[in-house]
């Protein structure tokens, strides 16, 4: 089977490395996801990967003369590849090689090895496939674990035992569910248990390369296909275990509460549905997480889980530590998004005081569209009626929050006085007074007592003065 590349927008650039590699005697092969996306009639990929039976740190540094004689190559010589940056692609050129993996390691020996060894240690044959540039057979899909026929039908096989390819590198069984959930393919059934029986593996993996699969998850149209895999696969107790501990539902005196698990499920489902930020996604992920350690049945109330925005807040920063995501803004976004998850359902109500209004405000800031949409994709409810009741009940709360925030300003709050005035105006040193006094300030002007005004707050803070016994200079 040929496959047709003269319509391809990279057909000056394959015709450019299959003369490069015929003159010098070498072949050349596109191989992996830039195969099976082009066979998809996906977007193509600007990341192409080229094998050839010879040296592929060889063959690059000849593309790149013959591209530009001050063309950069860089090589690595430890993986036998070699990269070249051309326009918005990344061409990176390496020599087929056999693979043979110790138990505790999932870096393999290597070896040089034909196209064929080659296409027996990729993972899946769907990206076991690869096009011939060689003169002679042109465009030439070389197909030996028929990928073609798993791409059509959407299943994800390894081309050789599953067990021992996923025993060989554990990472593929992260980038099995990846795929199934990214390409919407179906694991293949012997696949799906040797996953299973093979998951403790997966140990042996860096948590930096198990995250940047499963925010691949994250980021996935559907992210409940993927997160349902690793559950029933047995890699999500794995990783995440603080999710398992969200499954099921008890039940005492008759009474039941959700099961969490699947909840979170739904929740992170319904917001990928409205935001592509990776951290928002992760709130709602984490939104629940703080549950399982503060369920309570109380006789007469039923299922309680009080406080668990808070501690769900605390453990998101243990979370993010162990699984090596990163610690800065975004964990602290997802932190503060996790702690007001449930703040805005409890103004749902007609009475919802602007003081509490004004609070939420000040503690969401510029996040505060953000939590709505976590709180809007936390309904999860199956009745119509609810769900419309529930999104009614927001927008409401949404003009209200618009009204106070036009009248006080308290959205990114700054003191309308500061502490260098405070100073001036007492003659006082820096101290605790004046963070007394600033303190003091703020909590007037969210509970409505003074306006968000300068001269409002100055008169204020010198009322608030005498009471410490400090006169103006």
């Amino acid at each position: 089977m040929f496959i047709n590349l003269n319509q391809n927008r990279n057909l000056k650039l394959f015709k450019l490395i299959s003369e490069v590699a015929s003159a010098n005697n070498q072949s050349v092969y596109i191989v992996g996801g830039y195969v099976r996306d082009l066979l998809m009639k996906r977007k193509a990929s600007t990341d192409i990967d080229f094998v050839t039976e010879q040296s592929g740190i060889e063959l690059a540094q000849n593309v790149g003369k013959e591209i530009d004689p001050k063309m950069k190559v860089s090589v690595f010589k430890t993986y036998g590849t070699a990269m070249i940056k051309y326009k918005d692609l990344e061409l990176e050129f390496v020599g087929a090689r056999k693979e043979s993996y110790t138990e505790n390691s999932r870096k393999p020996e290597v070896e040089g090895g034909t196209i064929e060894d080659d296409q027996k240690r990729r993972d899946f044959t769907v990206n076991a496939m690869a096009i011939s540039l060689h003169k002679d057979n042109f465009g030439e899909l070389i197909d030996p674990f028929n990928g073609i026929d798993d791409l059509e039908k959407g299943i994800l096989r390894t081309p050789l035992k599953p067990a021992q390819t996923y025993s060989d590198d554990p990472l593929r069984m992260m980038r099995a569910v990846r795929f199934a959930s990214t390409l919407h393919f179906t694991i293949e059934e012997n696949s799906l248990e040797a996953i299973k029986q093979e998951a403790e593996r997966i140990k042996i993996v860096s948590m930096e390369r198990i995250m940047v699969e499963f925010n691949k998850i994250m980021l996935s149209e559907k992210p409940s296909v993927g997160l349902k895999l690793m559950e029933q696969t047995g890699l999500m107790k794995l990783i995440i275990p603080e999710l398992i501990d969200l499954k099921g539902v008890e039940e005492v005196e008759g009474q039941t509460h959700k099961d969490n698990f699947y909840h979170t499920l739904e929740v992170v489902d319904n917001i990928s549905e409205n935001t592509d930020n990776l951290w928002l996604r992760w709130s709602a992920l984490l939104h629940d997480i703080g549950k399982a350690p503060t369920k309570k049945f109380v006789e007469g109330t039923g299922w309680t889980f009080h406080g668990h925005e808070f501690l769900g807040s605390k453990m998101t920063k243990t979370l993010f530590q162990r699984l090596k995501l990163p610690l800065g803004p975004d964990m602290k976004y997802v932190q503060k998004m996790v702690k007001l998850s449930s703040r805005p359902i409890a103004l749902i109500t007609d009475d919802a005081s602007d003081s509490a209004l004004r609070r939420l405000l000040f503690d969401a800031g510029e996040d505060m569209e953000d939590l709505f949409t976590l709180c809007k994709a936390d309904i999860t409810t199956k009745n119509s009626k609810k769900q419309e009741k529930f999104k009614r009940n927001f927008e409401y709360v949404a003009v209200k929050i618009k009204e106070v925030e036009e009248k006080d300003q308290v959205r990114n709050f700054q003191p309308p006085i500061s502490g260098e005035e405070i100073m001036t105006m007492f003659n006082l040193k820096p101290g605790r007074e004046i963070g007394i006094l600033k303190e003091k300030v703020k909590e007037a002007i969210l509970e409505g007592e003074i306006g968000n005004d300068s001269k409002e707050a100055r008169n204020f803070v010198i009322l608030e003065a005498e009471k410490l016994g400090l006169t103006l200079a």
